[in-house]
C-alpha cells in the first residue's frame, strides 16, 4: 500500500524497482500493465505510466511489440543510477557485485586522487579532504559516526579533483560504498576504516604530490581487493 502524503509516482517506482530486483517479477517475462497496477495499488493511470517510464528509463523494464512490459536482465540494468544500485546491493550485496564495484574503484579513484592533487591550491576543497579525515579520526574516538565520515572522505577527492565526470558519480559512489564499507570492516574485523592510510592519501594531496596520492589510493583498494577475494575463494 503506497502513503498518500508523498509522492505517488517516487513510491510506486522504488516499491517496483525494489521488487524486480528481488526477483519478485521474472526475468524477460510480462509485467503487469498500466490498467493492471492502477487496480492494484488504487492509484491513477497517470501514477502508474510516469513509474512505468522511470523504471524504463533506469533499464529494468522494457516494451516490446505485441510483448508488452517485460522485465529486462540485469546486463540492461543502468548500474550507475543510485536507485538501481541501492536496490541491488539492498537486495543482494555479494562479494561478486562487491568485486565489481572495487575494480571501478580502483580504475577512478587514483586518478580522482592525482587531479585532486594537481588542484591543491583549491583550498575550499582540499579542506573538505581535511574536514571528512578529521571526522574520521574523531569516529576512531567513537565521537562521529564512522561510515558517513569515510564516504564523506572519499566523495571530497571526487570534487576536488574539479572534473565534472568524476563530481556526478559522487551520488553511485555514496550509496555502493555505504554497503562496500561495511561489508569489507566486517571482513576485516574492525569498526571502522584505516585512519593512518587515509591521512596518507590527504597529506599527499595537500602536497601536490600526484604519484604518492595515487600510489595511497591504490594501496588502500587493493587491500580491500585481497580481501574480497580472499573471501571469495573460502570454503561455504
Amino acid at each position: 500500500m503506497l502513503d498518500t502524503g508523498r509522492n505517488l509516482t517516487h513510491q510506486l517506482t522504488h516499491q517496483l524497482g525494489a521488487a524486480i530486483v528481488q526477483g519478485q517479477y521474472a526475468i524477460d517475462k510480462s509485467f503487469p500493465t498500466e490498467a493492471e497496477l492502477s487496480q492494484q495499488f488504487n492509484i491513477s493511470r497517470s501514477v502508474t505510466r510516469e513509474a512505468v517510464k522511470m523504471l524504463t528509463a533506469k533499464g529494468l523494464i522494457a516494451s516490446r511489440p505485441r510483448q508488452g512490459i517485460r522485465v529486462m536482465p540485469s546486463s540492461h540494468w543502468n548500474m550507475f543510477d543510485a536507485d538501481v544500485l541501492g536496490w541491488t546491493l539492498n537486495a543482494r550485496p555479494s562479494l561478486e557485485l562487491l568485486r565489481e564495484f572495487t575494480q571501478l574503484r580502483m580504475a577512478i579513484e587514483p586518478e580522482a586522487a592525482v587531479l585532486a592533487a594537481e588542484n591543491n591550491q583549491d583550498t575550499a576543497r582540499i579542506k573538505a579532504i581535511g574536514d571528512a579525515l578529521a571526522r574520521m579520526k574523531r569516529a576512531d574516538e567513537g565521537l562521529d559516526d564512522p561510515l558517513t565520515a569515510d564516504i564523506e572522505f572519499h566523495c571530497a577527492i571526487l570534487a576536488a579533483g574539479n572534473n565534472r565526470f568524476f563530481f556526478q558519480l559522487r551520488d553511485f559512489i555514496q550509496v555502493a560504498l555505504r554497503v562496500s564499507i561495511a561489508s569489507t570492516n566486517q571482513l576485516k574485523g574492525v569498526l571502522t576504516a584505516d585512519y593512518d592510510d587515509h591521512k596518507r592519501i590527504y597529506d599527499a594531496i595537500c602536497a601536490g604530490d600526484q604519484e604518492e596520492a595515487s600510489r595511497a589510493v591504490k594501496v588502500l583498494l587493493q587491500e580491500v581487493m585481497q580481501l574480497i577475494n580472499v573471501s571469495l575463494v573460502k570454503p561455504a
